[in-house]
């Protein structure tokens, strides 16, 4: 935990970060005042090390509304907080992105709301993120912008700052042409990307689906990766291309490796009443999570007795965006099914579901991750899910097993993993029984291979990956960082 120091320092960054949230959080310190708690995540673990270098600053929202932070040092970072009001929390965060974007890419698991004064009140928090950005940039920095909440800043900032090279990430999957053409601002949100040098996607698919509506929705013409826009300046060529992120797998495997984590993984199972198999889910409570369907499988399971006896299923579901209806009935939905499970089911002393809406530091999900013999990871739609590789690469033991939805970009890397379509109930709960059937020679080799395939594709390459790219691509500025020789 660290104590704000406000900066004075002048805005002269060569490497800028633009993210809808700060890497921090803020508490209150036991003296009233305001403190700054790292957020867990690796997106900060993968970049810090290039603020660093190249002494950066992260643009970011504190996440509460009221007036903006504005420029402060934290843990030796360089962040700067804009403010959102209660108005532009209500419309731009829960309103255009979590009720209309969100849904949208995601394949209209929930029905996407389009209001105008959504979309008015997104393009003026991007217009302010935007504005940040070019105050903080050197001349010719390189800016890196993040996913769905800021599809406007690249062009924005381009306009303000033709000097600088942009980069845009988006973290979750970019719909097909025929869902995203429901969006009535479909060619300005394609502009807005447009104004990037790079642009990265989770899956192939993704980047195949954006540069189809560059051509469907604002009439470009496309070869292979590259789209080319006609500009004042010249002809810019704009690329687009996957580049799946990955998690801290050092990191991880260190912490799975502590004693008090492995001692914490075993009370956890004699906690449970030492069970015959640990079946475990970890998800932010979201329709996109498939969490129903998951449980409706597992319910089926344990009243066929197809997993032996007294099979337990841990499932997470740490709190997300509470204040939106479509997540308090989805979480009334999910108490209603363990209660249900677990009052046709249960027995004086043993419970088949244990349901945990909370959220839990690394230490303990990494103890959780080596207590669970299945790891059930289903999403519907999911742009990576980080989950099933962190599951990985805690299981220094090379036990375990990943039953993991083939809708999620991790399926495309994970090859170890019991793929599944979790809209197929039966599907769902053969692989299930598959996994907890699979022998030890035949788990250690699919987990090995998992695992090398997430400690060798971690957090740190992917940014190296997405940076090296970005600092060739055609266009202005000079990339403020080169990766280091591997």
């Amino acid at each position: 935990m660290s104590s704000m120091r406000e900066s004075t320092e002048a805005a002269d960054r060569s490497f800028v970060v633009v993210a809808s949230r700060l890497p921090v959080d803020r508490v209150e310190g036991p003296d009233g005042r305001t403190e700054w708690q790292r957020s867990p995540g690796g997106l900060v673990t993968a970049l810090e090390p290039v603020m660093r270098q190249a002494g950066g600053a992260w643009i970011g929202w504190s996440g509460d509304a009221g007036p903006a932070p504005g420029a402060f040092e934290a843990d030796g970072l360089h962040l700067v907080g804009l403010g959102l009001s209660e108005n532009e929390v209500r419309h731009f965060y829960e309103g255009f992105c979590n009720a209309t974007l969100w849904p949208l890419y995601h394949d209209v698991i929930s029905p996407p709301q389009f209001h105008r004064r959504w979309w008015e009140a997104y393009v003026t928090v991007n217009r302010r993120f935007a504005q940040a950005a070019a105050e903080q940039a050197a001349p010719g920095a390189t800016v890196w912008v993040h996913d769905y909440q800021l599809q406007l800043v690249p062009r924005m900032l381009r306009e303000r700052r033709d000097d600088v090279r942009i980069g845009f990430f988006n973290h979750i999957p970019f719909p097909g042409y025929e869902i995203f053409a429901q969006l009535p601002w479909r060619r300005q949100v394609v502009e807005g990307l447009l104004g990037a040098d790079l642009l990265g996607f989770q899956r192939r698919a993704d980047a195949t689906n954006f540069l189809r509506a560059c051509r469907r929705a604002v009439g470009l013409t496309t070869r292979g990766s590259t789209v080319r826009v006609a500009e004042p300046g010249g002809a810019r060529e704009i690329h687009a291309a996957a580049f799946p992120i990955s998690i801290d797998a050092k990191g991880l495997a260190e912490i799975a490796r502590r004693d008090d984590v492995r001692k914490r993984s075993a009370q956890i199972r004699e906690a449970l009443g030492e069970p015959g198999l640990v079946l475990l889910g970890v998800d932010r409570l979201d329709y996109t999570k498939g969490i129903l369907h998951r449980l409706r499988a597992y319910g089926e399971l344990v009243a066929a007795g197809r997993l032996g006896p007294r099979p337990v299923l841990i499932q997470v579901a740490s709190p997300s965006r509470e204040r939106v209806e479509a997540y308090q009935t989805l979480r009334d939905e999910v108490e209603v099914m363990v209660g249900r499970i677990n009052g046709e089911h249960g027995q004086v002393g043993y419970s088949p579901v244990h349901y945990l809406h909370q959220s839990y530091p690394r230490e303990e999900m990494a103890a959780l991750y080596l207590a669970g013999d299945v790891m059930l990871v289903t999403p519907l739609r999911d742009g990576m899910n980080l989950v099933a590789k962190e599951y990985v690469a805690c299981r220094n033991d090379e036990n375990g097993a990943l039953v993991l939805s083939e809708f999620t970009g991790a399926a495309d890397e994970l090859a170890g993993a019991f793929l599944v379509n979790p809209h197929d109930i039966e599907g769902l709960k053969d692989a299930i029984v598959r996994a907890a059937n699979t022998g030890p020679a035949e788990a250690r080799r699919r987990m090995r291979a998992m695992r090398r395939r997430v400690r060798e594709h971690d957090v740190a390459r992917w940014a190296a990956s997405f940076l090296d790219t970005l600092s060739k691509a055609p266009g202005a500025g000079q990339p403020a960082w080169e990766p280091e020789a591997s």
